[in-house]
Protein backbone atom coordinates (compact mmCIF):
# COMPACT_ATOMS: atom_id res chain seq x y z
CA UNK A 1 0.00 0.00 0.00
CA UNK A 2 3.05 2.21 0.93
CA UNK A 3 4.46 1.82 -2.64
CA UNK A 4 1.62 2.31 -4.03
CA UNK A 5 0.90 5.54 -2.02
CA UNK A 6 4.59 6.71 -3.51
CA UNK A 7 4.61 6.24 -6.76
CA UNK A 8 0.89 8.07 -6.90
CA UNK A 9 2.83 10.83 -4.79
CA UNK A 10 5.61 11.14 -7.47
CA UNK A 11 2.98 11.94 -10.51
CA UNK A 12 3.22 15.02 -12.19
CA UNK A 13 0.68 16.22 -14.81
CA UNK A 14 2.15 17.04 -17.93
CA UNK A 15 1.19 19.16 -20.68
CA UNK A 16 2.05 20.74 -23.98
CA UNK A 17 3.11 24.12 -23.56
CA UNK A 18 4.27 24.62 -27.20
CA UNK A 19 5.09 23.07 -30.42
CA UNK A 20 6.76 23.69 -34.02
CA UNK A 21 7.42 22.45 -37.59
CA UNK A 22 10.12 21.71 -39.38
CA UNK A 23 9.58 21.20 -43.54
CA UNK A 24 11.92 18.42 -44.81
CA UNK A 25 11.95 18.67 -48.68
CA UNK A 26 12.35 15.22 -50.17
CA UNK A 27 13.42 15.77 -53.56
CA UNK A 28 16.37 14.60 -56.07
CA UNK A 29 18.86 16.08 -53.66
CA UNK A 30 18.34 12.68 -51.58
CA UNK A 31 19.41 10.71 -54.34
CA UNK A 32 22.91 10.97 -53.31
CA UNK A 33 22.30 9.78 -49.51
CA UNK A 34 22.57 6.02 -50.20
CA UNK A 35 22.84 2.55 -48.19
CA UNK A 36 25.59 1.27 -49.42
CA UNK A 37 25.09 -2.21 -47.02
CA UNK A 38 21.72 -2.21 -48.95
CA UNK A 39 22.83 -1.79 -52.18
CA UNK A 40 25.24 -4.48 -51.91
CA UNK A 41 22.64 -7.38 -51.16
CA UNK A 42 20.61 -5.83 -53.38
CA UNK A 43 22.98 -6.31 -56.12
CA UNK A 44 22.44 -9.92 -57.03
CA UNK A 45 18.69 -10.05 -56.97
CA UNK A 46 18.75 -7.04 -59.32
CA UNK A 47 21.45 -8.68 -61.56
CA UNK A 48 19.20 -11.71 -61.75
CA UNK A 49 15.98 -9.40 -62.82
CA UNK A 50 17.55 -7.82 -65.10
CA UNK A 51 18.74 -10.70 -66.88
CA UNK A 52 15.26 -12.20 -66.99
CA UNK A 53 13.67 -9.10 -67.84
CA UNK A 54 15.86 -9.51 -70.98
CA UNK A 55 15.29 -12.46 -72.17
CA UNK A 56 13.77 -12.61 -75.89
CA UNK A 57 10.49 -14.35 -75.87
CA UNK A 58 9.29 -12.97 -79.44
CA UNK A 59 10.58 -10.84 -81.99
CA UNK A 60 8.09 -7.50 -84.09
CA UNK A 61 8.96 -6.66 -87.70
CA UNK A 62 6.88 -3.49 -87.70
CA UNK A 63 6.36 -1.23 -84.35
CA UNK A 64 3.45 -1.48 -82.37
CA UNK A 65 2.39 1.79 -81.87
CA UNK A 66 -0.51 3.68 -79.38
CA UNK A 67 -2.87 5.80 -80.41
CA UNK A 68 -6.78 6.44 -80.55
CA UNK A 69 -9.33 5.03 -81.66
CA UNK A 70 -7.69 2.39 -82.59
CA UNK A 71 -4.01 0.85 -82.91
CA UNK A 72 -1.45 -2.08 -83.62
CA UNK A 73 -0.84 -2.43 -80.07
CA UNK A 74 -4.17 -2.11 -78.33
CA UNK A 75 -5.52 -4.67 -81.30
CA UNK A 76 -2.43 -7.29 -80.66
CA UNK A 77 -3.18 -7.08 -76.13
CA UNK A 78 -7.38 -7.45 -76.93
CA UNK A 79 -7.17 -10.25 -79.68
CA UNK A 80 -3.96 -12.22 -77.13
CA UNK A 81 -6.59 -12.43 -74.39
CA UNK A 82 -9.56 -13.41 -75.97
CA UNK A 83 -7.42 -16.42 -77.32
CA UNK A 84 -6.55 -17.21 -74.04
CA UNK A 85 -9.98 -16.52 -72.41
CA UNK A 86 -11.05 -19.04 -74.93
CA UNK A 87 -8.70 -20.94 -73.85
CA UNK A 88 -9.86 -21.66 -70.12
CA UNK A 89 -13.05 -20.29 -69.80
CA UNK A 90 -15.61 -23.50 -69.84
CA UNK A 91 -17.86 -22.04 -72.81
CA UNK A 92 -17.75 -19.56 -75.58
CA UNK A 93 -16.15 -16.42 -75.25
CA UNK A 94 -18.05 -13.83 -77.36
CA UNK A 95 -15.52 -10.58 -77.27
CA UNK A 96 -12.84 -9.10 -75.51
CA UNK A 97 -12.16 -5.77 -73.79
CA UNK A 98 -9.30 -3.85 -73.45
CA UNK A 99 -8.80 -0.16 -72.07
CA UNK A 100 -6.43 2.33 -73.90
CA UNK A 101 -5.21 3.50 -70.80
CA UNK A 102 -3.99 -0.08 -69.96
CA UNK A 103 -1.23 0.36 -72.46
CA UNK A 104 1.45 1.10 -70.78
CA UNK A 105 4.22 1.57 -73.66
CA UNK A 106 4.69 0.59 -77.61
CA UNK A 107 6.75 -1.89 -79.08
CA UNK A 108 9.80 -1.28 -81.42
CA UNK A 109 10.26 -3.29 -84.19
CA UNK A 110 13.21 -5.76 -83.07
CA UNK A 111 13.17 -7.46 -80.06
CA UNK A 112 10.06 -8.49 -77.85
CA UNK A 113 11.38 -9.39 -74.15
CA UNK A 114 9.86 -10.22 -71.05
CA UNK A 115 10.38 -7.14 -69.70
CA UNK A 116 8.36 -5.51 -72.90
CA UNK A 117 5.55 -7.27 -71.26
CA UNK A 118 5.88 -6.23 -67.63
CA UNK A 119 6.36 -2.61 -69.59
CA UNK A 120 3.07 -2.78 -71.05
CA UNK A 121 1.00 -4.67 -68.45
CA UNK A 122 3.23 -3.53 -64.98
CA UNK A 123 -0.45 -4.59 -62.76
CA UNK A 124 -1.60 -7.13 -61.41
CA UNK A 125 -5.00 -7.44 -63.23
CA UNK A 126 -6.74 -10.72 -63.46
CA UNK A 127 -8.95 -12.21 -66.82
CA UNK A 128 -12.47 -12.38 -65.96
CA UNK A 129 -15.74 -13.04 -68.10
CA UNK A 130 -18.47 -11.26 -67.93
CA UNK A 131 -22.37 -12.29 -69.17
CA UNK A 132 -24.32 -9.48 -69.92
CA UNK A 133 -27.49 -8.98 -71.86
CA UNK A 134 -26.86 -7.22 -75.32
CA UNK A 135 -28.56 -4.02 -74.26
CA UNK A 136 -25.74 -3.87 -72.49
CA UNK A 137 -23.56 -4.47 -75.04
CA UNK A 138 -24.67 -1.24 -76.68
CA UNK A 139 -24.58 1.42 -73.97
CA UNK A 140 -20.62 -0.43 -73.56
CA UNK A 141 -19.91 0.69 -77.14
CA UNK A 142 -21.51 3.89 -76.84
CA UNK A 143 -19.36 4.90 -74.49
CA UNK A 144 -16.71 3.63 -76.23
CA UNK A 145 -17.84 6.17 -79.37
CA UNK A 146 -18.18 8.71 -76.69
CA UNK A 147 -14.82 8.41 -75.12
CA UNK A 148 -12.68 7.86 -78.45
CA UNK A 149 -12.72 4.32 -78.49
CA UNK A 150 -11.04 1.48 -76.35
CA UNK A 151 -9.71 -1.93 -77.63
CA UNK A 152 -12.37 -4.78 -78.58
CA UNK A 153 -11.69 -8.56 -80.34
CA UNK A 154 -14.64 -10.51 -81.61
CA UNK A 155 -16.85 -7.13 -81.76
CA UNK A 156 -16.69 -4.45 -84.99
CA UNK A 157 -18.86 -1.30 -84.52
CA UNK A 158 -19.22 2.28 -86.04
CA UNK A 159 -20.06 5.31 -84.71
CA UNK A 160 -20.77 9.29 -86.31
CA UNK A 161 -20.36 12.41 -84.46
CA UNK A 162 -20.36 9.95 -81.30
CA UNK A 163 -23.66 8.33 -81.94
CA UNK A 164 -23.10 4.54 -82.10
CA UNK A 165 -24.71 3.61 -85.81
CA UNK A 166 -23.78 -0.45 -86.07
CA UNK A 167 -22.25 -2.85 -83.93
CA UNK A 168 -21.93 -6.01 -84.69
CA UNK A 169 -20.54 -9.79 -82.90
CA UNK A 170 -19.47 -12.98 -85.20
CA UNK A 171 -20.67 -10.86 -88.24
CA UNK A 172 -24.65 -10.17 -86.56
CA UNK A 173 -26.07 -7.29 -85.43
CA UNK A 174 -26.18 -7.13 -81.43
CA UNK A 175 -29.94 -8.39 -80.32
CA UNK A 176 -30.71 -6.28 -77.65
CA UNK A 177 -32.20 -9.77 -75.31
CA UNK A 178 -29.50 -11.97 -76.18
CA UNK A 179 -26.42 -12.57 -73.79
CA UNK A 180 -23.02 -12.26 -74.87
CA UNK A 181 -19.78 -13.29 -72.95
CA UNK A 182 -17.25 -10.68 -72.65
CA UNK A 183 -13.26 -11.24 -71.55
CA UNK A 184 -11.52 -8.67 -69.87
CA UNK A 185 -9.57 -7.51 -66.43
CA UNK A 186 -10.90 -7.51 -62.83
CA UNK A 187 -10.29 -3.67 -63.11
CA UNK A 188 -12.24 -3.02 -65.73
CA UNK A 189 -15.31 -5.20 -64.18
CA UNK A 190 -15.74 -2.64 -61.94
CA UNK A 191 -16.90 -0.37 -64.34
CA UNK A 192 -13.21 1.74 -64.63
CA UNK A 193 -12.70 3.66 -67.84
CA UNK A 194 -16.00 5.13 -68.19
CA UNK A 195 -17.47 0.86 -68.73
CA UNK A 196 -20.00 1.56 -65.69
CA UNK A 197 -22.22 -1.06 -68.48
CA UNK A 198 -19.72 -3.65 -67.13
CA UNK A 199 -20.79 -3.73 -63.65
CA UNK A 200 -24.17 -4.82 -64.53
CA UNK A 201 -23.23 -8.38 -65.37
CA UNK A 202 -25.32 -11.46 -65.03
CA UNK A 203 -22.58 -13.88 -64.25
CA UNK A 204 -18.99 -13.55 -63.18
CA UNK A 205 -16.37 -15.64 -64.04
CA UNK A 206 -12.89 -14.87 -62.35
CA UNK A 207 -9.79 -16.72 -63.48
CA UNK A 208 -6.78 -16.96 -60.95
CA UNK A 209 -4.60 -15.87 -64.10
CA UNK A 210 -2.94 -12.99 -64.54
CA UNK A 211 -3.47 -11.11 -67.68
CA UNK A 212 0.43 -10.14 -68.27
CA UNK A 213 1.04 -13.93 -67.89
CA UNK A 214 -1.06 -14.71 -70.51
CA UNK A 215 0.12 -11.93 -72.86
CA UNK A 216 3.94 -13.43 -72.40
CA UNK A 217 2.36 -16.88 -73.35
CA UNK A 218 1.12 -15.27 -76.18
CA UNK A 219 3.97 -13.67 -77.50
CA UNK A 220 6.10 -16.99 -76.83
CA UNK A 221 3.32 -18.99 -78.81
CA UNK A 222 3.35 -16.59 -81.73
CA UNK A 223 7.21 -15.98 -82.25
CA UNK A 224 6.31 -13.43 -84.87
CA UNK A 225 4.15 -10.61 -83.35
CA UNK A 226 1.94 -8.87 -86.18
CA UNK A 227 -0.76 -6.60 -85.61
CA UNK A 228 -2.31 -3.97 -87.78
CA UNK A 229 -5.49 -0.95 -87.52
CA UNK A 230 -8.07 -3.25 -89.33
CA UNK A 231 -11.58 -1.05 -88.79
CA UNK A 232 -13.22 -2.74 -86.00
CA UNK A 233 -13.41 0.23 -83.90
CA UNK A 234 -14.28 2.86 -86.64
CA UNK A 235 -15.37 6.06 -85.49
CA UNK A 236 -16.42 8.73 -87.81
Amino acid sequence: MLAAVCVCGCHKETRVTGCSTQAIPVDASADSVQDSGYLEALAPIKADVEREMAVQIGFAPERLWVGCPECPMLNWATDALWEAAKQVYPGNVDIAIVNMGGMRCEWPAGAVTRGSVFELMPFDNMLVVLTLNGKDILDLCQSFATYGGQGVAGLRMTAVDGRLADVTVDGRPIDPQATYTVATSDYLSGGADHMEALTKHVEYWKSDLLIRDLYIQAVTRQDTIRAAVDGRMNLL
